[in-house]
């Protein structure tokens, strides 16, 4: 069978682009078509199908929704590491924290956490510079990056920008058969709560947040989708609560209550 029998046909990738953004948000471009296909080709063999058209009928059928959820969660990025983006780091740790009242819990919030890396970083951060209280969320749309993070095990290749002093202090060095792996020690896992949880539903019952970590995924929507979540974003951080995205990401062309900080770390602007 040749190859091109796996990837979508333009029709039945505009149907599953169509597909993917009212489930997701996620606008995926024409470019994207055989990168679609290559994340899939495995799922269609296994489900028996003999080609993409089959497949995206299979998936489109109610007594397969697993599969449809399966198949979402293979197209959605997870390419991440610890300390990814390391000024944003240095500006928490120097000129956030110290400005936080420690008569306060902080609350932070690492949307679209993929495998954990992010989330894992700031905690290690609050645990060494912070003394108050402080408690960290992190949520995913794929299950199972979710559920990768909650067992905190990575290859070492992600962790080269760790911190030689965070390595030691939360980390323990896979042997034998885990050689070339590092796992986070359970008392810093355990102070992190993690949650399947989609950008595009309501935001109100995760409470009043100091501080918002969305990097690396807003480039994936279109300006209608980010309106909409920096406007539950803003309805949930607290007063002069901050908002950290990816260098590679803006606010520019949106309407929003936020000053621009520093590169990429936005202010909520305090109400008049």
């Amino acid at each position: 069978m040749d190859l091109s029998d796996y990837l979508p046909s333009e029709k039945e990738f505009i149907l599953f682009q169509k597909l993917v953004y009212n489930r997701l948000g996620i606008s995926l471009p024409i470019q994207k078509r055989v990168m679609l296909g290559h994340r899939l080709i495995k799922r269609v063999r296994q489900t028996g199908s003999l080609n993409f058209t089959e497949y995206f009928t299979y998936i489109n059928l109610l007594e397969n929704a697993v599969e449809l959820e399966i198949a979402l969660e293979l197209i959605t990025t997870n390419e991440t590491f610890f300390f990814r983006e390391d000024k944003h780091f240095e500006y928490l740790t120097h000129h956030v924290l110290p400005n936080i009242s420690p008569n306060e819990t902080l609350k932070i919030w690492s949307a679209a956490c993929s495998t954990g890396e992010e989330p894992y970083s700031i905690a290690m951060l609050l645990q060494h510079h912070y003394p108050a209280p402080w408690k960290l969320i992190a949520s995913d749309v794929n299950n199972s990056v979710i559920e990768h993070a909650k067992k905190g095990i990575y290859i070492n290749e992600r962790t080269k920008f760790l911190p030689d002093e965070y390595r030691k202090a939360y980390c323990v060095k896979g042997v034998d058969q885990f050689e070339g792996y590092m796992r986070v020690k359970p008392q810093l896992r355990n102070k992190i709560d993690f949650f399947n949880f989609n950008l595009l539903d309501d935001m109100e019952s995760l409470g009043k947040l100091n501080l918002i970590f969305i990097r690396n995924v807003m480039i994936y929507f279109d300006d209608d989708v980010r309106q909409k979540i920096i406007n539950k974003i803003t309805r949930i951080l607290v007063p002069e609560g901050w908002l950290f995205i990816s260098h590679s990401e803006t606010l520019h062309g949106l309407k929003h209550e936020f000053e621009l900080i520093h590169p990429a770390i936005y202010k909520l602007k305090a109400k008049k």
